[in-house]
């Protein structure tokens, strides 16, 4: 239909519709992030400078004293945007798809897993079937994920698509948060469920 706007792949992931994962220009900014976080995982620990001019060509934002331990995962890199004064710790895996923000005076603790993709529960939906030949990449829909201020997310836990954490906020280890957390409460489990006001 003429004057129809078509959405780019890009485009169609950031707003959560269903999306070819292997569309060339999503593979070129996919291949760009993971070889920024190849070098990344690779850099001198004590060469904090090429660790912070790494961070800030690879993250879509990095405030102030914010520091990632390696080894640190992601998909595109540029949709993560961090606060001031956070501290990611090692072996984190950010799949960001979709934005993953995360407010000032976070502290994520190793192992964490932020999940911003998910696929077709249907197992002959997932797949796209015209690939010409190349790798089957699933077909793909996301969610945001949005993590408050002063929050402190657990060694292991599980942050999934579309989830909401609020201000000064402690997940438990080993959580599985699968629904959005209010402000000032301690919450843990699988699923992630309030334990109590904080």
């Amino acid at each position: 239909m003429e004057g129809e706007n078509i959405l780019t792949e890009q485009e169609k992931m950031l707003a959560g519709e269903l999306y070819d994962c292997g569309d060339p220009e999503l593979m070129k900014i996919w291949n760009s992030g993971k070889n920024l976080m190849q070098k990344y995982n690779i850099v001198d620990y004590s060469d904090r400078k090429e660790q912070m001019r790494i961070l800030d060509e690879l993250l879509g934002l990095r405030g102030e004293n914010t520091q990632i331990t390696a080894p640190f995962y992601i998909d595109y890199g540029k949709f993560i945007y961090l606060g001031n004064n956070c501290e990611i710790n090692m072996n984190c895996v950010f799949l960001d798809c979709n934005k993953i923000t995360i407010g000032d005076n976070a502290l994520i603790a190793p192992g964490v897993h932020i999940y911003t993709v998910f696929h077709p529960i249907k197992a002959e939906e997932r797949f796209n079937k015209s690939n010409n030949g190349g790798f089957p990449f699933a077909i793909s829909k996301t969610a945001p994920v949005t993590i408050g201020k002063n929050v402190w997310i657990g060694g292991s836990s599980i942050i999934m698509p579309g989830v909401t954490i609020g201000d000064n906020v402690t997940i438990g280890a080993g959580s599985v948060v699968t629904k959005s957390i209010p402000s000032n409460v301690l919450a843990y489990g699988n699923p992630c469920r309030i334990n109590k006001e904080i």
